[in-house]
């Protein structure tokens, strides 16, 4: 019997080395995507880091779980992202009331705050939307910039950057 065992082994390693390429179909008749030789217990194993042909789901990004308990209103599970769109929600309010700075300030200052949640919270829901350096990067550069921006605009800025001005007025001529 184990002669026939190994047979068998033997006859489903080779149809799993087949090819690289060439799909596999296991026990259950699933097939699966590119594998090769079997690991210390026998079971196939991938040995590329290709995606697979066909997928089934897609990884939730690190931190985009729930914000508060599952049996909590939608929108208490979720008051990370709501929590930014409102104050981003309220700047363009102010700035569409003629409130320009301050405005575009607490649209920036909501991104700011994004970004620092997304760093201290352990889950953000659907705050998350990559990983965890990626959110904050892109969330801390653009709130910085846009509240750099709003600081520069005219008519009489708060913030005067002067090689700003020389570098314009060199590109102009």
């Amino acid at each position: 019997m184990s002669a026939e065992r190994g047979s068998e082994d033997s006859e489903a390693r080779g149809a799993r080395n087949a090819g690289a390429d060439s799909a596999v179909e296991d026990a259950e008749g699933t097939v699966r995507d590119a594998i090769s030789a079997p690991d210390a217990e026998g079971r196939p194993r991938r040995t590329t880091r290709r995606f697979p042909l066909f997928t089934r789901d897609t990884a939730r990004p690190e931190g985009g779980g729930r914000a508060a308990p599952g049996d909590a209103p939608a929108p208490a599970r979720q008051w990370p992202i709501l929590a930014v769109l409102s104050a981003v929600g309220l700047g363009l309010l102010l700035t569409a009331l003629d409130v320009f700075r301050f405005g575009t300030i607490l649209i920036g200052a909501a991104l700011l705050a994004g970004a620092v949640m997304r760093w201290m919270l352990p889950d953000v829901g659907m705050l998350a939307v990559r990983s965890r350096f990626t959110d904050m990067v892109t969330y801390g550069v653009l709130g910085v910039a846009i509240v750099l921006l709003a600081m520069m605009a005219q008519p009489s800025p708060w913030l005067v950057i002067p090689f700003l001005d020389d570098t314009l007025h060199f590109t102009v001529r």
